[in-house]
């Protein structure tokens, strides 16, 4: 049986998958096997930690929201201010309460107290 060269096309390949993970350290990425490795590995961390970063936020949040109110009102806490407001149906997401909670405090407070009445 002849001897096939491989031609441009595979080099090619290989060098997009390089250009990928050239910031990678040692065989990740100088081996073409070990390339191809990592970089489903990286694909599927930065997939998943996607979905993290909207997990880990929405936490902070209401970590910020939790101390502020428990700050000021000793038997109070997130969860019975997060089911106020929507009793009264102020509709204001946890981002912008822990906006509000950062850079103005008296607003929050005067936020609390109108969901309370």
């Amino acid at each position: 049986m002849t001897r096939i060269r491989r031609g441009y096309i595979a080099r090619r390949r290989r060098t997009k998958i390089r250009l990928f993970v050239a910031s990678f350290r040692g065989a990740h990425s100088r081996l073409t096997r070990t390339i191809t490795q990592q970089k489903i590995r990286a694909l599927v961390s930065a997939h998943r930690d996607r979905d993290r970063k909207k997990r880990d936020f929405r936490r902070l949040w209401i970590a910020r929201i939790n101390a502020v109110i428990r700050g000021s009102w000793v038997s109070y806490s997130y969860s019975k201010f997060v089911h106020d407001l929507h009793t009264r149906q102020f509709f204001l997401n946890r981002k912008i309460l822990a906006q509000i909670a950062i850079s103005n405090r008296n607003c929050l407070y005067m936020i609390f107290n109108e969901s309370i009445k």
